[in-house]
């Protein structure tokens, strides 16, 4: 009967960690840079609504 590779094994399970731990820093990236061009969004909006009021402030 044929002896089991313990260290194959063994290094299948290393990759599959290494994988998975490498795709779950891709998707922290990816909501870090929505997060970051959801707030220049939401900046970007602020400053519109200011301007609106300003320019009604001047036309009265």
């Amino acid at each position: 009967m044929a002896k089991p590779n313990y260290k194959f094994a063994k290094r299948q399970k290393e990759l599959a960690k290494k994988k998975k731990k490498e795709e779950k820093l891709k998707r922290k990236e990816l909501k870090k840079q929505d997060d970051f061009d959801s707030d220049d969004d939401a900046d970007d909006d602020a400053d519109d609504d200011a301007d609106s009021d300003d320019d009604q402030v001047e036309a009265s």
